[in-house]
């Protein structure tokens, strides 16, 4: 059977049908690509969790006042007391050093960098196993079914997204985690099924899964100390990123190479709708990116706009009250 590439190439393809959705195992005739960019973020992650656990150094710069370090037999990967760092981490000051996203920094001395190594720093060993399960689980299958070029600019630019939007809303907290970036990966999981209508089945099981999935994950975000912007800003960037790059050729074009020598067929590649999602999308993440920015780099605060929209990170309660 002729390969997904093979087909878009104009191979014959001898056993037409459709695809199952993107969150079932993937159709016996198209190409998987051999995973290698995420396996990479997974280790980058790791590597610079060890580097923070490193340069932390808990027993040396921790004062006794401040409570006891955790696993001390760890030497200086120990972690910081439970009441400072209950994920089992760094501290807020290390973090700070190595990269963590902070407005102040960000914006009055110009280390618009931080938008893109928050992404790659974590708060604790809770928050890694989390953040590395959920990229491994959404991020290989992807990847395996679209190439290491497109998923990882979806990832990258999500993780961006993210991080410009937690910066117009949050100003007095640090921010670190992957989580930008692997709601991007969600949302481009969405737009993709939605642009390749046509080409699975199981459509509507799908897309009621991932809704379900996004929904709970960011009702937890309105908890505490869970930068839900993040979650946001992520999910809307690779959102539009899939109608962008996630796009495949149309069900009855595919078809067209199961059909016999000779067959008429005037199927083009992609339908219209794919192309003016795609557009709408392209435009739509060009004006967010550069209004994020120039209102990120202008100092302008989000909140002054939108009134309620703190309520979208935390919601008070009788238990917790929210600080920003």
């Amino acid at each position: 059977m002729a390969t997904r590439g093979d087909v878009e190439k104009g191979g014959v393809r001898k056993e037409p049908g459709k695809v199952p959705s993107p969150l079932y195992p993937q159709h016996e005739g198209e190409r998987e690509w051999v995973p290698w960019i995420v396996p990479v973020f997974f280790v980058a992650n790791i590597t610079v969790f060890v580097i923070t656990m490193y340069a932390n150094n808990c027993p040396a710069h921790t004062p006794a006042r401040d409570g006891k370090c955790i696993a001390r037999f760890l030497g200086r990967f120990a972690f910081q007391p439970l009441r400072q760092n209950p994920l089992l981490g760094p501290s807020s000051a290390t973090l700070t050093k190595l990269g963590a996203l902070v407005w102040d920094k960000v914006v009055h001395e110009h280390q618009g960098w931080r938008l893109l190594s928050s992404m790659w720093l974590h708060a604790g060993v809770v928050h890694l196993v989390a953040n590395m399960l959920s990229l491994l689980f959404i991020g290989m299958r992807l990847e395996q079914q679209f190439g290491y070029v497109r998923i990882g600019v979806v990832y990258l630019l999500s993780g961006l997204g993210g991080s410009v939007l937690s910066s117009l809303f949050i100003r007095n907290q640090i921010s670190v985690g992957a989580s930008g970036a692997l709601f991007g990966l969600l949302g481009a999981m969405l737009s993709e099924l939605l642009t390749n209508w046509t080409i699975y089945t199981n459509k509507v099981a799908a897309v009621l899964t991932l809704l379900f999935v996004v929904a709970v994950n960011l009702v937890l975000g309105i908890l505490p100390h869970v930068n839900n912007f993040a979650h946001i800003g992520g999910f809307l960037t690779g959102f539009l990123l899939g109608f962008v790059v996630l796009m495949r050729p149309h069900f009855g074009w595919m078809e067209r190479y199961g059909m016999p020598a000779g067959s008429a067929c005037t199927s083009k590649k992609y339908l219209l709708y794919q192309w003016i999602l795609m557009a709408i999308a392209l435009i739509l993440l060009v004006i967010g990116f550069a209004a994020g920015m120039a209102m990120l780099f202008r100092g302008a605060n989000a909140n002054d706009s939108c009134s309620w929209c703190h309520y979208l990170s935390c919601v008070p309660t009788a238990r917790w009250t929210c600080t920003n």
